[in-house]
């Protein structure tokens, strides 16, 4: 089935991994002409583009972590743009939201990495903590985490699914809560993130998030834009307010939200720019897409949709040559 309009899903940390998006960085001249674009950019970009493509083992921590999948995401979205596949919608997961935004219009690419840089700063004044997902509604795991944990600062930070769940919280208090977890019965599973994300924890984050994105040229999305942070559409006031996008660090990701309402406006074929197709698994598990009415594509599926488009644009600019 050909390919011609998508919705890109652009995740965020926790799905990063050693050997991501290799495949593309040596295969794509595009997509690594953009992503280098990007960490150029970046006043440690030689620093992620080295732990990137050495095989270093350490990329969790935010400073890596944060601009390598925006670097991801936001090559990958620029490589379908310049094909003849149409972006019909974009969906990013936490910093896969800012790279979203950027694909959409709403930043600049120089702007955005400006933002970045400013983010990966800030979380040296972001508390040690870190994430956990955990397989129950967030429901089951308000009422079973203790009142102490929660005054310690544990908090839901992410709806990805009905049963997927993500804490976040200080390293202590989140060991404890994942224990209590456990002891009834739910499967818990630690992220890789050494900061507590999309909690209160990251207010100072925020704070100088505001500024950066203050400091910035922000235009309505020229693509159609879903948010996390609100489980809908951007609204155009809302992409140009810089309050809207700092505020993303201290509030929790409603993936699932926003999804099923993608899902309601759209009919184009879902694709997960991410190095381990996370939001694809997402997604798959959603009864539109379980019951037939929207389409998951694979990885291999969509880039073979790109190569065939640019295939079909070079005759076109050959023949008139």
């Amino acid at each position: 089935m050909t390919i011609r309009e998508i919705a890109l899903l652009l995740p965020g940390q926790g799905s990063q991994h050693v050997g991501m998006a290799w495949d593309l960085y040596g295969g794509e001249p595009e997509f690594a002409d953009a992503a280098d674009e990007f960490l150029a950019l970046l006043d440690d970009g030689a620093l992620v583009r080295r732990r990137w493509l050495s095989g270093s083992p350490d990329l969790d921590d935010g400073r890596i972590a944060q601009p390598l999948l925006f670097a991801v995401g936001y090559a990958f979205g620029a490589m379908v743009l310049r094909s003849n596949v149409r972006i019909a919608a974009l969906l990013g997961h936490s910093i896969g939201e800012l790279a979203a935004a950027t694909l959409a219009g709403v930043f600049d690419l120089g702007a955005a990495a400006r933002i970045v840089d400013v983010r990966s700063r800030a979380m040296d004044r972001a508390p040690a903590g870190g994430m956990s997902a955990v397989a129950a509604t967030p429901e089951q795991v308000r009422s079973h985490l203790s009142p102490r944990w929660r005054r310690a600062g544990v908090c839901v930070a992410a709806v990805n699914a009905p049963r997927r769940t993500v804490l976040a919280g200080p390293e202590v208090a989140l060991s404890s809560a994942e224990a209590d977890l456990r002891a009834v019965g739910f499967p818990v599973r630690r992220i890789g993130a050494r900061q507590p994300w999309h909690s209160p924890g990251m207010a100072a984050v925020a704070a100088e998030l505001e500024a950066a994105v203050a400091a910035e040229a922000r235009a309505v999305p020229a693509i159609p834009l879903w948010s996390g942070r609100t489980g809908r559409r951007v609204r155009p006031d809302e992409a140009v307010r810089p309050e809207f996008w700092a505020g993303q660090v201290t509030a929790p990701v409603l993936f699932w939200h926003a999804l099923s309402d993608l899902l309601l406006s759209t009919d184009a074929v879902l694709s997960d720019t991410g190095p381990g197709a996370g939001l694809a698994v997402h997604a798959r598990a959603h009864s539109w897409v379980r019951a037939g009415h929207r389409r998951v594509a694979g990885a291999s599926e969509m880039l073979a949709a790109v190569r065939d488009t640019r295939a079909v644009r070079n005759r076109q600019v050959h023949s008139k040559e």
